[in-house]
């Protein structure tokens, strides 16, 4: 009787753990070449291109948010004062965009234009929860095969619940004390001068910039200025962060191929603090969270990797998705230590849930068994995915804003 009660007790763990490591599986690292030296250069004169763009884009944005509003920058966005609200355009604006990086260098860029902190905060904690319906999507590729999409599907919402259960214990906290936008705010003090219009002799970004910003100034000037023209600008600038981003993980996931690939393989599987080094580092290059954290579901499906292993890379991929927005807040011209705030809010944020979340066992479990408890449900019923799905990214949100409006 013992030996039967403690097998039964023991069917999480085992199919948490008992599948292969990556150094159990033999990876063909000629199916997909190693760049040639030229190509690799190329690449990498491609990537500081676009990071170029990425800082003209949010110095357009900024402008154009403060063109579009003067002086009435806290009155336009009122509606937002609801932290619930704030949180929720987050998500939604993630969801649809299917970028944190993109989403929090977006917000950079109307801090940047005036939006007070204390309402970004929230969009930024939402934008953590909306990237992770890209990796959950991708795990549908596998929903024919139980085992595999079993796996896979747990692999993904792993990131969800992670991201779900910090806004739960961080959000209320930050309402309550506002500690994250206070210690960034003095972390922000130590680099006061470095960037912006603090920088009174020099600002070499703002110069760097200028003919970019100029030259989409021209371009919308058949607005004739004013708010029409601001608002142009706001779009022209988030529409260059979009493609920017994207076109950032296209060529930087290129350099990710052959041995460069079978070295993150192995390097996850080592151990926590190698997982999580191995994501933060592939989602500097990738900068996208979405995109790292699904590279591992089809991992996941195939038992190349195991929940467990999966589990602290995607936290170290919410750690890395930051660094967009750090560099974003260099563009900032005015309101320049605002801008490097809430950029390091975002930083913060994640490192202290990582720390919390992932050091107290009790909480560092939760994540995995509602996984892997919604794994095993959806792989009876298929209905369980979409009712996740468009129940955390949209409906919800939607239910969340319409109740705001109506109360």
């Amino acid at each position: 009787m013992p030996a039967a009660s403690d097998q039964q007790s023991q069917p999480e763990e085992e199919s948490l753990s008992a599948l292969p490591g990556p150094a159990d599986v033999e990876l063909d690292v000629d199916a997909e070449p190693d760049l040639t030296t030229r190509q690799k250069w190329l690449r990498w004169v491609a990537v500081a291109f676009l990071f170029y763009g990425l800082v003209a884009s949010i110095d357009i944005i900024g402008d154009g948010f403060k063109a579009a509003t003067g002086a009435q920058a806290e009155q336009l966005f009122s509606y937002a004062e609801n932290p619930m609200v704030g949180l929720i355009i987050g998500v939604l604006a993630t969801t649809l965009i299917q970028s944190s990086s993109t989403t929090t260098s977006i917000v950079v860029g109307l801090v940047a234009g005036g939006l007070p902190v204390s309402i970004a905060v929230p969009m930024i904690m939402g934008a953590n929860i909306g990237t992770t319906v890209t990796n959950t999507l991708a795990s549908l590729g596998t929903v024919g095969q139980r085992e595999p999409f079993r796996r896979a599907f747990a692999a993904a919402t792993v990131h969800d619940f992670f991201n779900v259960l910090a806004v739960a214990i961080f959000l209320p906290l930050e309402i309550m004390t506002g500690f994250l936008a206070e210690t960034a705010g003095r972390l922000a003090g130590f680099f006061e001068g470095t960037s912006g219009a603090d920088t009174d002799d020099a600002d070499i970004i703002g110069m760097a910039t200028a003919p970019v910003v100029e030259a989409a100034t021209g371009l919308t000037g058949l607005f004739s200025g004013g708010v029409a023209q601001g608002v142009a600008l706001a779009v022209l600038g988030a529409a260059g962060i979009l493609v920017v981003v994207r076109l950032l993980g296209m060529v930087l996931g290129q350099l990710m191929v052959g041995r460069a690939r079978m070295l993150l393989h192995r390097s996850v599987g080592r151990g926590p603090l190698s997982g999580m080094t191995a994501g933060v580092g592939v989602t500097v290059l990738a900068q996208s969270s979405s995109v790292t954290t699904s590279l591992m579901v089809p991992l996941a499906a195939a038992g190349t990797m195991t929940l467990k292993q999966i589990y602290p890379y995607t936290l170290g991929a919410n750690i890395g998705t930051t660094m967009t927005a750090l560099v974003a807040s260099l563009a900032a011209t005015e309101h320049a230590d605002e801008a490097l705030t809430i950029a390091l809010v975002h930083l913060l944020f994640n490192l202290f849930a990582t720390v919390l979340i992932y050091g107290v066992p009790f909480l560092r479990r939760l994540p995995l068994l509602g996984a892997q408890a919604l794994a095993d449900l959806a792989t009876v019923n298929k209905w369980y995915v979409v009712v996740w799905v468009l129940g955390v990214y949209l409906c919800l949100p939607g239910l969340v804003v319409l109740a705001t409006i109506t109360f």
